[in-house]
């Protein structure tokens, strides 16, 4: 038997820049599922993404999905594409483990945990303060920098990696340290500054965009008194869940979310095209 991709729509083009495309999985030209992809609005037309398979669920089983998606970096390959990401649910397993046995790799995921009303206390001899406007300049020059690196290190060339560093900086911090819904915290112990913190107010939750403990004073507990800052802020903000971002690899910083209970909500993964 013989797994197609079959076209629903001409190639769409988008005012964002990216295109995209629906197709029906069919096997001897029998439709047995769908699959959509498009390029990438923040990578650009280089990287592709894999938006959504689906396959009936009396054709799951037999390899339609690996073959479709086979055929789906077929067709991204003529668009001129280098790359390929997709997003998975946390629950969605045979999703992840399909991905994985296909080479994608790993690159962050999204973690999510419940807020009560009432705050965490923090460490003994420990408190947040906002951040000055004198340490915020450094602060964000460094964060700038860091993020670019993290995404360099993880498969992204560096002109885009830069690039993208530059862009969600300056479309998260239109106003720098006065950016409505956005905190910026220095957390202190025993009167010394150990490290910072940047969380968002959002709808119903809180987002912590950034945590980091200074070099000279890690592996003292800090960073989980940041998190439970972070905690404290979002609950006095009346926000029912706080989230954030965890680039895979980061294994200290996986353990502590884990141990404060937050859970994956989504999988971000990649593959090159050789």
């Amino acid at each position: 038997m013989t797994t197609t991709l079959r076209p629903t729509e001409p190639l769409q083009h988008h005012t964002d820049g990216t295109r995209s495309r629906h197709y029906q999985v069919c096997v001897n030209s029998r439709p047995v599922g769908a699959i959509s992809l498009s390029t990438h609005p923040v990578f650009g037309p280089a990287v592709a993404r894999l938006e959504d398979l689906r396959i009936e669920d009396a054709d799951r089983g037999r390899g339609r999905g690996t073959v479709a998606a086979l055929a789906a970096e077929e067709v991204v390959r003529g668009w001129g594409c280098g790359r390929i990401e997709v997003s998975v649910p946390a629950d969605a397993e045979a999703a992840l483990r399909l991905t994985r046995a296909l080479g994608y790799v790993p690159r962050n995921r999204a973690m999510e945990k419940p807020l009560g009303t009432t705050a965490p206390q923090l460490s003994a001899g420990s408190r947040g303060r906002p951040m000055t406007e004198a340490e915020y300049g450094p602060w964000e020059a460094r964060g700038r920098e860091s993020y670019a690196r993290t995404w360099i290190e993880r498969g992204v060339p560096e002109d885009e990696a830069h690039a993208k560093s530059q862009r969600d900086h300056d479309q998260l911090l239109p106003r720098g340290i006065d950016t409505e819904n956005m905190l910026f915290s220095v957390l202190e112990h025993e009167g010394t500054p150990v490290g910072t913190l940047w969380l968002a107010l959002q709808d119903e939750r809180a987002f912590v965009f950034e945590v980091e403990a200074d070099a000279a004073h890690r592996g003292r507990g800090h960073g989980r008194t940041l998190m439970l800052l972070a905690e404290e802020q979002a609950v006095a903000a009346g926000k029912r869940a706080i989230g954030l971002n965890v680039f895979a690899g980061n294994t200290p910083a996986e353990r502590l979310y884990e141990t404060l209970g937050y859970e994956t909500t989504l999988h971000h993964l990649y593959k090159n095209l050789l």
